[in-house]
């Protein structure tokens, strides 16, 4: 008897011993990780303020160790404009999120609304807002829109039109507040009071490469700059302020 007593008393001793120390771990992981410092990058249509609202839970899960395993390159189906995130741990109570927007080729208004599609004319999200950076696309003819879907229009070729000049945009760093596709195939840009007629797609690279050029003597102006008939030889370009 006096045996069995030592024995369960050294048994309960070890695993009281066990808790304890799996209580002391679980505080040190609660205390010495939890998050009180967020940067964040690669964010455009998120303020950080609202990035750091949807990556915190609160409470617990405020720890950059949970963080790190949840949002390890997790697709985010409830954020609209978010592809992924993914959470690097950068001191115990700092952590890095890197967000990864949705590749977004232009934006149309329809019903009130902004809706963004991508390089292949899918319609990938709606919003109320526009989003620096994404041009609203003019001239697109559609009778209806379904959500992640493509977009239906006579001439598919459209998209990779479009994707080519916004590409060629944010080359050049240049942003246009909106783009006009007519259907013979021209192209006029917006930027504020002045109006781009790039014409058709020969030479499109070399102008917008001019375009960058002439854009910061335009400023505050409002008219026309004409560059349909611009060519590498001929560089002929006019500007036609309103009346």
């Amino acid at each position: 008897m006096k045996y069995g007593s030592h024995r369960g008393r050294f048994l309960l001793i070890s695993l009281l011993l066990i808790l304890l120390v799996l209580g002391g771990g679980s505080y040190y992981v609660l205390t010495e990780y939890r998050v009180n410092e967020l940067q964040v990058v690669g964010n455009i249509h998120y303020t950080n303020e609202e990035i750091a609202k949807m990556v915190l839970p609160g409470g617990l899960k405020n720890n950059s160790l949970y963080l790190k395993l949840w949002y390890r390159n997790r697709e985010m189906k409830d954020i609209p404009f978010v592809e992924t995130m993914d959470v690097e741990i950068m001191s115990h109570h700092k952590i890095k999120v890197t967000v990864y927007e949705k590749a977004l080729a232009g934006c149309f208004e329809y019903l009130g609304r902004y809706m963004y599609f991508d390089k292949d004319g899918v319609v990938v999200e709606g919003s109320d807002q526009t989003t620096e950076g994404v041009p609203v696309i003019k001239g697109l003819n559609f009778d209806h829109v379904v959500l992640y879907e493509s977009l239906p229009v006579e001439n598919e070729d459209i998209f990779s039109e479009i994707l080519k000049v916004t590409q060629l945009l944010d080359k050049y760093e240049l942003h246009a507040d909106q783009i006009f596709f007519s259907g013979s195939g021209e192209v006029t840009l917006y930027f504020g009071g002045v109006r781009v007629n790039m014409g058709g797609e020969a030479n499109v690279d070399e102008k917008v490469m001019q375009l960058g050029e002439i854009l910061p003597n335009l400023t505050g102006q409002n008219g026309i700059l004409h560059m349909e008939n611009f060519t590498p030889e001929t560089t002929k370009v006019t500007f036609v302020p309103d009346k």
